[in-house]
């Protein structure tokens, strides 16, 4: 049904994609899989109209294609769910659905607002989803956003006579795993409509839910397997080109921390209708995973130590002084740092270099009298590129076309270079494939032998046991039990579960 024949795509410096060879059939679901940077982002712009091959094909049907732009994609039944989302969130939800087709609802010069919300409806009943299509999208959860992103793709069957090709770019990174199973429930409902590539680094369900799998490294495809015969190890394998370290989490590299050094704690701390009376100190060396179910306060709490929220009661230190004034200004001079959960919105600026975020946080150290010393926050990014084992041509690139993992990685200096002692991670892997999770990993263990105190929300339980000193578990906004993560007497997944729900 759709087809890529010798697609090279090439950008200054980088050979992208070489000689590329993808086919979809009609109604199956493939997977696509790869370390960040092997090439899967570039793949899915081409396949949507973004970029265009500079040698190669594309082919629908065995009719040539090719696309000046997404728009024209969408019109041969091309969509894409993005990981990064493309709602805008101060418009409605009904608007995100229909954004760029509204002229559908236009009579006599006026928008009918009320067939635009019934049209909503319908396109958010194939989601499964029973919200307002006039509420604002920036108040619905992640999980909620996610699932209009998908019924706003799902308009192409209104629109396209043929069959379609929705791109699923790493859809269940945020999603809890009953919402999990209800889009992959979705997906194979769709497929005698529609056909699907599934990008994601969760091995397990990419090869639940996909009939066959294509392995990316360094622009190559280097296997296409069948999810039946497909072992998880193996593609690993094939993605990094070396085994995956059995230590995966660095257990081998966790130290004690510092008990008779508090960084910061919280005092019967609470947050209207987000969390009450949590109460923690946190240690230099220690890093402090916040446990909980989606909604559970631990974001919330993430976002109160950065000042970012404001308690309505209890008591919040840092380096031994009590907060105030609750800002990310105050907290930046008090050494915190955060690593967001959505890295584009909140921890980069795109459009900026890599030399320019890293030192972003950082401005008064490198300028004099208003004027800017480029020369030496060009030297800190080449010195923490190297550090970091960055992937980018220069300081100089631009934040924005990096990989999720090395843009994951420019965040994490930006504010190791500023000499923040602790740091807050939210879900700092969240979208990395395997290798990249391992270098964030390593510089987990590197922090905490550092000294720097770190306050955790990992993406899976595994990994909060795996890199944890101390685990807190929050449900209902209510701190539930605390367990010590000494290296040997770790928690199982079953003993935090047991707090969880």
């Amino acid at each position: 049904m759709y087809e890529l024949r010798k697609v090279e795509k090439r950008f200054p410096g980088v050979h992208a994609l070489k000689a590329i060879d993808f086919r979809i059939g009609r109604g199956e679901i493939v997977g696509l899989v790869g370390e960040n940077g092997a090439g899967k982002s570039t793949l899915m712009k081409i396949i949507y109209g973004a970029y265009q091959p500079d040698e190669g094909g594309i082919a629908i049907d065995n009719v040539t294609v090719r696309f000046q732009n997404p728009r024209q994609a969408m019109e041969k039944g091309i969509g894409m769910v993005f990981q990064e989302q493309s709602l805008i969130t101060n418009l409605t939800v009904m608007e995100n659905i229909f954004l760029g087709y509204e002229q559908q609802f236009v009579r006599f010069g006026v928008i009918n607002w009320k067939a635009m919300a019934s049209a909503a409806r319908a396109q958010l009943a194939k989601v499964q989803l029973d919200i307002d299509p006039h509420m604002v999208t920036s108040k619905l959860s992640f999980a909620q956003r996610q699932l209009v992103e998908l019924a706003k793709v799902l308009t192409l069957e209104e629109r396209v006579d043929g069959d379609l090709v929705i791109l699923l770019d790493e859809p269940t990174s945020v999603l809890a795993k009953e919402e999990v199973q209800l889009l992959f429930k979705i997906v194979r409902d769709l497929t005698n409509r529609a056909s699907f590539i599934f990008v994601s680094h969760r091995m397990d369900e990419v090869l639940e839910l996909s009939d066959r799998v294509y392995v990316m490294k360094d622009g190559e495809v280097v296997d296409v397997v069948a999810s039946q015969d497909a072992r998880i190890e193996a593609i690993q394998h094939k993605m990094v080109g070396r085994d995956v370290d059995k230590e995966y989490y660095r257990e081998q590299k966790q130290l004690p921390y510092d008990a008779g050094s508090k960084l910061g704690s919280f005092d019967k701390v609470s947050l209207g209708g987000k969390y009450r009376n949590i109460s923690f100190d946190l240690h230099a060396g220690e890093v402090l995973c916040l446990v909980g179910t989606e909604g559970s306060g631990r974001e919330a709490i993430l976002r109160t130590v950065f000042g970012l929220e404001t308690p309505d009661s209890g008591v919040v230190t840092l380096k031994g002084d009590r907060v105030r004034n609750f800002s990310a200004q105050s907290s930046v001079a008090k050494g915190v740092g955060y690593v967001p959960r959505e890295r584009k919105v909140e921890g980069l600026v795109g459009g900026m270099t890599v030399y320019e975020n890293m030192t972003l946080s950082q401005m008064g150290r490198y300028s004099k009298a208003g004027v800017l010393r480029i020369g030496e926050e060009r030297q800190l990014a080449r010195d923490w590129i190297s550090k970091l084992s960055i992937k980018t041509p220069s300081e100089y690139k631009d934040c924005g076309g990096l990989s999720g993992g090395n843009q994951q990685k420019v965040v994490l200096a930006k504010w190791r270079s500023g000499g923040s002692d602790i740091i807050l991670l939210d879900h700092p892997t969240r979208g990395l494939d395997i290798g990249a999770k391992e270098d964030v990993y390593d510089m987990v263990r590197a922090m905490s032998a550092d000294g720097i105190g770190i306050i955790l929300v990992a993406d899976t339980l595994e990994e909060a046991i795996g890199l944890s000193h101390s685990i807190i578990v929050v449900k209902d906004g209510e701190m539930q039990h605390r367990f010590d993560c000494k290296t040997g007497s770790k928690p199982s997944l079953f003993d935090l579960v047991h707090y969880m729900i």
